[in-house]
This record gives C-alpha cells, structure tokens and sequence, in this order.
C-alpha cells in the first residue's frame, strides 16, 4: 500500500527547510552555466506546436514558451496579469472585459506584442477551427475589439464570469500575425513567442528551452535553461532520475514507480513531492445502445463499481475514489454518487435490474485507450470487468484502440460504454460539468440536459464570485447522479519525482497541473 503520509512529511520537510535555509544565505537559485540545463522528464508530448490547434497535453509546452493575457505566479488560484498590465469586467453583468497591455512587449524575433497581435491570437482559434481545437473555450466570445497598441476588449454575447480562466489557458497564447497564419496552422518545427523561454531546437522526443532576456511578465525564472524529454512509459523516465540523464520526472509515473520511490527516497538521492490533483477517470455511457442506454442498466453499475478496489489494487492508492463528476478540492465538490448509492451491493444492484423488468444477465462493451491515461488503464478496466462479471449480473467485453482511432470511434457512438480521462482547462467546477453535457460536447456523445445548460450553467457564469455558486453546480452534479450517464471513479494526485539537487518541485504545478519550468533551480552553495 502506498505510504501517502511519509510522501507528503517528505515534501512539507523539504518545503520548509528550502525556505530556511534560502533565508540564511546558505541555497541560492542562481544557475551555473557549468552544470547544463535541467533536464525534465514527462509522457504529456506535444501534438501541435500552433495554439490554435491545441486543447491537449501541448499546454505543458505553450505554458513556458508563450505568453497569454492572464496566468497562474506561484500559489495563485485565479488568473493573475502576465502579458496584461491589468484586466477586468468593465460592466455589472459579465459581458465587456477589458485588459491593458504592459507596455513594450516584443515577441522572440523582436516583433512587437501589441492589442492587435492579441485579437489576432484569439481570432483565428475561431477562423481555423480546427477539429478538436480549443474554439469550444470561446463559447460565450462575441468579438474583441483592439483600441490603440494596448487595449483589449472582449465583448460577450453572455454573461460568463469563467472567461478570465479561459483567457489563461495556453490555448489563448498570443501569437506574432507575421508568423502565424489568420486562416491556417503555422507549419514547421520553430514557435515565435513571449513567455520565459524560448524554443531553441524540437525534436519529437526532446525540446530545449533557454530563458527569453526581453521576457515581460510575472514568472520568475531560476534557471538558465531547461530540456524537456518526452517518454511513452514510466520505467525509462525513472531509470534516467536514477542513473542521472534526468533531473526531474513528472506526469506519466506509473504506479508501481511512485511507490517503489516513496520507499527509496530516504536511502536515494532522489525526492518525490506528493500534491493534490484534479485529473479525473470516468465511465460515459452510451444512450443510443440498447443496454446502455437503460437508466436501470446504468444506475446497478454504479451499485457494483467499488472505486476503493480500483484505487487500491490497480494504482496503489496513487489516486483517490471520486463520487461526484467535480473533484475535492474544488468549490462545488459534491459526493452524490457515494450519499445515493453508498457502499458496492450486488444485492442492491439486483434489485434496481429486477424492478426494471430485468432478469437477464446483461451484455456489455467496454472500450478504453492504449495509450493515453498511462499502462494501468488496461489493468483498470479488467478489474472493473471482475467487479461487475463477480456479480453475476452483468457479461462484459473488453475492447481498446490507440488514442487517435478512439475518439474517432466514440464521436461516431460505436462504443456502448467508455473510458474517459480529464485534465481541467481551469480550475473551476464548470470545467468539470459543462464540456460534458449538451447536444455538442467534449465526449461527442450527445448529453441534452436544459436544466443544467439552459439554467444552471447560465446562472452560475453570471456570478463573479464563485463561492455563490455552489448550489448551482451541488444541484447539476445531483442531475448527473440521477441520469447515471457519466460516472466517475477515481481523482489522481499529481507526483514530481527529482534529484535531491533540485528545488522547486513542490511549487512548479499551477492550478491545472501544468509544471512552470522557472520554478526548478539547482541548489547551489556561495
């Protein structure tokens, strides 16, 4: 079993003694040119290098290398300034937003950053359009205005207090109009930005990064130069934390490896920091299947699934059983699923089958991906096909593709039940809830659901301060208890794996999980 509470000593210790001793003089983070770049190991690889083609994994990289409006310093929780000197709604209903450009900002080739390269940015996710592309962010976007080199002005065609989170995802990364197309992606292996670094060399198995010098925003950057290696698994990412070719390794670390370098920790030279996340694991089900499709069929496999064995068996206790569609940690979160159906009963599961006039036992499809949620996915779905073939109610076949012909194949709804993984474009419950409800969503499964799209969403975007808006997301997560069409299993946590010559782990993950390269440094002595 996975020792959680040793893990997150380990990371409060190290926080603190950082602190103390960066106070006495003793740790700087000043980088030596001598010892290199620090070399960071992930699986999240990038699949686009354009903004305007990416809702994906290519965060990770934009997030260094481009610059947006608004972002996350160290510690934030809402959106903070970055390329914006100052940004807010200008009127009572949270439809005019407005952001003043710092002053002199240029782009990597020495172009200058001003209001119209920002229109331009956000313009062309709407003109390309690209399938799968982040243009579903800009929903609630009528059109923006650029007056004189520094004003933005977004106008609304609703009220939607969430635009400033959508604003400091690294889908709306500025991007220069002489290099980047208004009607199409920007072909080639180069990015011309502003964020901290720039893009020195790309491969499709490394990227090297070095610090921006005209670089014009709130990171702080504590080292010179990072390389980011991109890996398939988690076992070659920890051989190299081990024999020294990595720095740091994070998202990706299968199971098995976070537990074996919990234990290691105190007898290696490497460190793991254990934090919260809100990555997400989830069933969709399928309402055009005969079987699926059945509110009976769906409610007893939420009677039978035990999360506790999946998180316990499959992950290790690496991630945490999840009850609502909203994660912990989240204003919002709710436990609905748990409150309604409590602990696993077959017994219960029956009944809900037999009330419906089900007697049969019930045949099924469930379908997951080869190779986007990590090498456990596959153990993750045996076991729920244990569970619920254990409970004599249910016949159920396996089935996978890799990534790409998967979400062709539920787009097109050939799977009767499928896995499904998140990551939040920001951290706000209504990421949690709106990408997957509606005629067209995220899962290309269509969700109509008016009380939540046409009432509740509306509402709660209206409201600017989110504490307000618990009750409305408490009620759509009851909604989407009693529809039983997506169910949730597990909350991941997020992991970051490094030598002990490395600081700043522990603060490297904004909000939405994507790592700030500038936070690591070298613990170095005068």
């Amino acid at each position: 079993m996975f020792n959680r509470n040793r893990g997150l000593r380990r990371m409060a210790a190290f926080a603190s003694i950082s602190s103390l001793v960066a106070g006495c003089g003793v740790l700087s983070s000043d980088s030596s040119d001598d010892q290199g770049p620090i070399v960071v190991g992930t699986t999240s690889a990038p699949s686009t290098l354009d903004p305007a083609a990416s809702w994906d994994s290519s965060w990770e990289l934009f997030r260094n290398i481009y610059q947006t409006l608004l972002s996350y310093p160290s510690g934030a929780t809402t959106p903070q300034p970055d390329a914006a000197e100052s940004c807010g709604f200008t009127d009572n209903a949270s439809r005019v937003y407005r952001c003043k450009l710092r002053a002199g900002l240029k782009f990597s080739n020495g172009d200058t950053l001003d209001a119209k390269a920002v229109k331009h940015s956000i313009d062309r996710i709407g003109k390309i359009n690209v399938n799968g592309g982040p243009a579903g962010l800009l929903g609630s976007l009528e059109r923006v205005q650029a007056l004189g080199d520094r004003e933005v002005v977004f106008h609304l065609n609703k009220p939607d207090a969430t635009f400033p989170f959508v604003l400091a995802t690294p889908a709306m990364s500025i991007v220069d109009p002489d290099e980047y197309p208004a009607n199409a992606l920007r072909k080639g292996d180069s990015i011309v930005g502003s964020g901290p670094y720039t893009l020195k060399s790309y491969s499709e198995d490394k990227a090297e990064l070095v610090k921006y010098g005209d670089y014009d925003g709130y990171a702080e950057r504590k080292n010179d130069a990072v390389t980011i290696r991109y890996f398939k698994e988690s076992a070659p990412m920890v051989r190299g934390l081990k024999d020294g070719s990595l720095d740091v390794a994070f998202r990706g670390l299968g199971a098995d490896d976070i537990v074996t370098l919990d234990k290691e920790q105190n007898d290696t030279d490497l460190q793991l920091f254990d934090g919260s996340g809100t990555e997400i694991s989830y069933l969709v089900f399928n309402p055009k299947d005969p079987w699926a499709g059945k509110l009976a069929v769906r409610k007893a496999i939420a009677q039978v699934v035990d999360r506790g064995a999946i998180a316990h068996k499959v992950y290790k206790d690496t991630v945490e059983p999840l009850y609502s569609m909203v994660p912990k940690g989240l204003t919002g979160h709710t436990t609905d699923f748990f409150d309604d159906y409590g602990n696993p009963s077959v017994a219960k599961a029956k009944k809900i089958l037999q009330n419906a006039g089900i007697t049969q036992t019930v045949p099924l499809t469930l379908w997951y991906t080869t190779d986007r949620y990590g090498s456990a996915t596959k153990a993750e779905f045996e076991e729920l096909k244990a569970q619920l073939e254990d409970s004599g109610l249910f016949q159920i076949t396996l089935k996978s593709r890799p990534w790409k012909t998967y979400v062709t194949g539920y787009q097109n709804g050939e799977y009767p039940v499928f896995g499904r993984g998140w990551f939040p474009d920001f951290p706000d419950a209504d990421n949690f809830i709106a990408p997957f409800v509606g005629d067209k969503n995220a899962l290309g499964t269509p969700y109509p659901q008016p009380q939540i799209t046409g009432k509740l969403l509306p509402r709660s975007r209206g409201e600017s301060d989110r504490a307000n808006v618990v009750k409305d997301f408490e009620e759509a997560q009851q909604i989407i208890t009693d529809d039983a069409r997506l169910l949730p299993l597990w909350q991941g946590r997020q992991y970051v794996a490094a030598s002990d010559e490395i600081s700043g782990g522990e603060q490297a993950l904004d909000p939405s999980t994507i790592m700030m390269m500038g936070e690591l440094y070298r613990k170095t002595s005068w």
